[in-house]
This record gives structure tokens, sequence and C-alpha cells, in this order.
């Protein structure tokens, strides 16, 4: 099983690439927003994930592993195959994807051709409750990434921290990561991780009060 190639791009078409690797080429199948970081005669590293099927072998490339989790994830939704996953991400980064279905914004997910107001929908209501985990381990590989800055990695290490003490709390990934996004957003880049940790539990109590009232 082929997880990433390391080569030299030989050539490049409208949803795949050609990664010369020691002589021999990989058709390798991907997203416009991974297509447009590439170009002929350059070095790259692509990650993959291979399908295997009867009649062929398909070799799927992405970015960065973040994006391949992400794919992995979109086509595990019925009607969301190879070709859609794709199309999703060639409109939306994994960011764009998360607000999108954490919000319920079926608006932007129909920006992607093949995609319409149901699929959208079923996309939004399966996999709302998966985005959390996906999302809070890409904050976290991207707080320890190299390329990122102090201040950058500073702003969201205190975002997977406060998400993480949530989720030690007992609450969901996906419920973490949307108060303590939404009060990073209101409180701004200063915010550290106990003012996110409190601002959090504060929008968190108004459910926990009604969950209460209910039993």
């Amino acid at each position: 099983m082929i997880a990433r190639l390391k080569g030299i791009v030989e050539d490049i078409g409208d949803d795949w690439v050609v990664v010369d690797v020691n002589g021999v080429g990989y058709l390798v199948f991907a997203s416009g927003r991974t297509l447009g970081r590439l170009a002929v005669g350059e070095a790259t590293v692509v990650y993959i994930e291979t399908h295997v099927r009867e009649d062929h072998i398909h070799l799927y490339g992405f970015a960065d592993t973040l994006e391949r989790d992400w794919f992995k994830l979109l086509t595990t939704v019925q009607g969301v195959g190879a070709k859609v996953g794709l199309a999703i991400q060639s409109v939306l980064s994994n960011d764009e994807v998360s607000r999108a279905i954490l919000s319920g914004d079926k608006a932007a997910i129909t920006r992607a051709p093949g995609v319409g107001p149901k699929l959208a929908a079923r996309i939004i209501s399966e996999l709302k409750d998966k985005v959390g985990t996906i999302t809070l381990g890409q904050a976290l590989k991207t707080e320890v990434g190299p390329t990122a800055t102090a201040s950058a990695g500073g702003a969201q290490g205190a975002v997977s921290d406060a998400v993480s003490a949530l989720v030690n709390l007992g609450y969901s990934p996906s419920q973490a990561l949307g108060v303590v996004s939404e009060a990073a957003g209101e409180i701004g880049d200063g915010a550290d991780v106990g003012v996110l940790i409190k601002a959090g539990l504060a929008k968190l109590a108004p459910a926990d009060t009604r969950a209460g009232a209910r039993r």
C-alpha cells in the first residue's frame, strides 16, 4: 500500500499529476488546491490514499496528512465518492470545511460541483460530531509544526489546550471546539488558556442548565 510519494512533478492535468519517483511515473488524482501548489519539474512530496478495486488501483494525493484525513472522513458519507470528495476540497480548505459543517452552512458545501442541498445536509448531519477530533488534531499538529510562527503557535496552542481541557471534563470534541473557537474569536489573539476555558464553560452552561431541568 502506497502512503507517500517523493519525487519530481512530470506532468499536471485538470485533476491529476504524474510524479516521477526514480524513473517510475505515478498517476495521482488530486484536488485543485493540491495541484495549485505543484509545478512541473519541481520536487514534491505527496501523501497518498490508495483505493483498490476489482478493475483498478487509484492513487489520490494530498499536500499534507490533514488534507488526506479530511478526504477519508468526507468519503465515509454515502454519496460522497472520491471525485466529490476532491471537488469539495478543491473549493474549501480544511478550515472552511470544518466551519461549514460545525455551523451547518449548506451553501458553502454546495459550492462544490456534484454536491446538492440534500447531500450537503447529509454531510453536515453525519460529520458534525466527528469534526472536533480531526480539527483538534489539526490544531495540535499546527502548533508544533516547523513553519508556525511563535505568535500563531501560541494562539493555536491556547485554543487546543482549552479544547483538551473541556474534553477532559466530559464535553464532546465538537462542543469544546465550537465554544472555544467562538470565545477565541470574541476575545482575540491575546487570550490565554484559562480565559478560554472560563469563556467556553460559560457558553456551555446554558445547555447544561437546560439538560438538568429536563432531568
